[in-house]
């Protein structure tokens, strides 16, 4: 079956009972997922309720009630089914809606899962999409939502625009007005909320000598071409402000300084998922930045205010979300900042940080992410941090580079053999994922991940440079 029978099997099951809890994760995915659900149950009539998780685990599990509804898993479950079995829940009882690796306990589990269809870009919001669009095709509206998980999943990072099922969701709610795609835009994060210099200084794919890392040669680089960079009342003008002859000088200015440091241009425009309803100079303007304001409400144990947000909420939730967006950039600069004066103990094919209990653990990716662009980017990075529900056991977030994937990384097959083999559990995708270890397992961890990842380096035979 195909991955829209496989959403519309889903459909059927739950708008056939009279109760459903649906149970997602907090990142920008799962609060997308969980809002497209959550709507369109409502939307059918099917009572239901929400709980959120941060990951799916034996002290999570007790977070699932233990009542009479279906129990739908967003955006988790997939991996995790034996969980769901050793809880003792039946087939009738579960469905799961997932993009992750797909790992059976026995039990068949109805399921829709892009992964499993051989969709590895698209998110499970996307899935979800498929599901609401099944339930009722009216639901076009709720695209929005499906690429705002499917661009904070990191689906549109490697092409520079969403392909596949997740291309066809966004056209579709171009075609119904939700979603304005622009074809060739930068391909740089805040484009609708930064004032240029600084969108390009923090930007580092592609990485731009002179420019990424380096805010005062971006202002100075701008201030060379010529244009107004603030309006009148002395306020920076963000991307969308420019005037198409500025856009089109900058551009070609950024790919000729690309060309004379001897780097591929192939990266410097992507395709760009604007929503035309939302005010301008806001997050909400941006798929991008829209994933990461419900990132960080998930990050600081939020996710019903992003969920809100979703839903519509443009004032209390919204208020409260940039104030958590605030303090959540803030939090991830002085994580940046730590790793950078600290420094990592660098492998052979990886590097790595013990960050100890000074950050909370949901943003150590982030932070391993943003790191890297100003460490050796030809090593993966490794980051540990302790697990505050329970100090035995640690948790690891990895991020590698696009270039790194291109010649056969992958961190979440790399993460989820080396945990297991110590009795811990991993996952995620190719340029980033995560695992929970034993606590007393961490040096043997991270010994063999740096030899899987070499092993990985190996089998394309190019080394780790």
């Amino acid at each position: 079956m195909s991955l829209r029978d496989d959403a519309r099997g889903v459909a059927r099951e739950v708008t056939a009972h009279h109760e459903v809890t649906v149970i997602s994760h907090i990142d920008a995915d799962g609060i997308a997922s969980e809002a497209i659900l959550s709507q369109a149950l409502a939307r059918a009539g099917v009572p239901h309720k929400s709980v959120f998780v941060r990951q799916l685990e034996p002290l999570t599990m007790r977070q699932v009630p233990a009542d009479d509804s279906l129990k739908v898993f967003c955006d988790l479950g997939a991996g995790q089914q034996n969980l769901l079995a050793e809880r003792g829940l039946e087939p009738h009882e579960v469905v799961i809606i997932d993009h992750h690796v797909s790992q059976p306990c026995g039990k068949d589990y109805l399921q829709a899962n892009s992964l499993s269809s051989g969709f590895s870009k698209m998110s499970a919001a996307g899935v979800a999409y498929l599901v609401a669009c099944a339930i009722d095709s009216a639901n076009t509206d709720l695209s929005r939502l499906a690429v705002v998980g499917n661009v904070g999943d990191m689906m549109a990072r490697e092409d520079c625009g969403l392909v596949g099922p997740a291309r066809e969701i966004a056209v579709e709610g171009a075609e119904a007005g939700w979603i304005e795609i622009v074809p060739r835009n930068l391909n740089f994060y805040g484009i609708s909320t930064r004032p240029l210099h600084v969108c390009l200084a923090y930007n580092d794919d592609p990485f731009i000598p002179g420019i990424s890392n380096n805010t005062a040669g971006a202002l100075r680089f701008l201030q060379r071409l010529g244009i107004e960079l603030q309006t009148p009342a002395k306020r920076w003008r963000v991307w969308e402000e420019f005037s198409q002859e500025e856009r089109r000088l900058v551009a070609s200015s950024l790919a000729q300084q690309l060309i004379a440091c001897r780097e591929p241009t192939d990266r410097l425009f992507s395709k760009s998922y604007l929503f035309p309803g939302e005010p301008e100079r806001t997050p909400l303007r941006n798929a991008q930045e829209f994933a990461t304001l419900l990132n960080a409400c998930g990050r600081w144990t939020r996710p019903r205010v992003g969920s809100a947000i979703c839903r519509g909420d443009r004032g209390e939730a919204f208020r409260e979300a940039e104030h958590m967006l605030s303090n959540h950039r803030a939090v991830i600069r002085e994580l940046l900042e730590y790793i950078l004066d600290t420094g990592v103990r660098e492998l052979s094919h990886i590097q790595y940080i013990h960050v100890g209990d000074r950050f909370p653990d949901t943003i150590v990716g982030i932070g391993a992410g943003m790191a890297l662009s100003r460490l050796n980017m030809d090593k993966p990075i490794l980051v540990m941090v302790v697990q505050p529900e329970d100090t035995s056991l640690t948790k690891v977030s990895m991020r590698t580079t696009e270039r790194a994937v291109s010649r056969g990384i992958d961190l979440q097959q790399a993460l989820m053999v080396a945990s297991s083999e110590i009795g811990g559990a991993g996952g995620g995708h190719r340029i980033a994922a995560g695992a929970s270890i034993p606590r007393e397992s961490e040096v043997q961890f991270v010994e063999r991940v740096n030899q899987l990842i070499g092993e990985q380096f190996a089998r394309t035979g190019q080394g780790n440079c």
